[in-house]
């Protein structure tokens, strides 16, 4: 039998550091975040249909889409009394109908059990169809500004960059420690988190994308741990490959050889949201 690989080290990040990371990315966030519907409201229901929508799927796509299904169906009540052959049809061209299928399942759950109130904390939230620790952190941020943690495709990318290249964040063992780095840089009240967590997403959406990391244009250069690394292998950092670069030689990703268990698998959402 193989020796198990250790355990890569508890990734920590300095009081300090977390501080300039929240005054830089908010400060990028007030001046460049894009004009989302899903942004004007902190209805939980109108929340958590964005985010099944823009799982796996573009923006612009969603869009169209998101105000549509919300004129047929405009609350909880009206999704859960209506014909799953209707909601399929409200989601159809969007694709991946299992969502649909979900959100139509928590609209009739939360009103026949629960009184029609969606939870508002990311482990009640845990407890419904569909939901996964990044939903549940993002209704609670999003919906309710509770101080909760996310991470997505995007967050995990620009964590990943900024604070530790070496971690695999698709394995469960980096997954497991970018949620720890997310917790860290967390602001103190809810309502600051709300722009923090929406300013993470945005970030790696916009600049700090999965192709090509545009450092040009990203507010975190100062404290980057994969910026310098780019900008040494290349005079225009601005057009390097999004890929961090591979650790120093003698040195080893994180790589698990099995699955992620399923409350880190389901903690993801694997959407671009570009």
């Amino acid at each position: 039998m193989a020796p198990r690989r250790p355990a890569p080290p508890a990734q920590t990040v300095a009081p300090d550091a977390a501080a300039a990371f929240r005054r830089r990315l908010h400060a990028w966030f007030r001046k460049h975040r894009r004009d989302l519907p899903w942004r004007h409201t902190r209805d939980p229901y109108r929340i958590l249909v964005s985010e099944l929508m823009l799982q796996q799927t573009q923006v612009s796509r969603v869009l169209d889409f998101y105000r549509r299904f919300l004129d047929r169906f405009p609350d909880l009540q009206a999704l859960a009394e209506a014909r799953p052959k209707k909601v399929m049809e409200a989601w159809q061209g969007l694709g991946y109908y299992a969502r649909a299928r979900n959100l139509h399942a928590l609209a009739r759950h939360v009103t026949s059990e629960q009184e029609g109130v969606i939870p508002s904390e990311p482990v009640a939230l845990r407890e419904l169809p569909g939901v996964g620790a990044y939903t549940a952190g993002a209704v609670a941020s999003f919906a309710y500004e509770k101080r909760a943690a996310l991470v997505d495709t995007n967050v995990a990318r620009v964590l990943q960059r900024v604070f530790a290249p070496h971690l695999h964040p698709k394995s469960g063992a980096g997954l497991k420690q970018l949620w720890m780095i997310a917790e860290q840089l967390l602001p103190r009240t809810g309502k600051s988190t709300w722009t923090h967590n929406q300013a993470l997403m945005e970030l790696g959406a916009l600049v700090c994308t999965a192709r090509v990391a545009h450092c040009s244009n990203c507010p975190l250069t100062a404290g980057c741990a994969t910026y310098p690394l780019l900008a040494a292998a290349s005079p225009d950092a601005d057009a390097q490959n999004g890929t961090a670069p591979r650790p120093p030689k003698g040195t080893r990703r994180s790589v698990a050889k099995k699955a992620a268990p399923k409350s880190l698998t389901k903690s993801t959402a694997s959407g671009s949201r570009g």
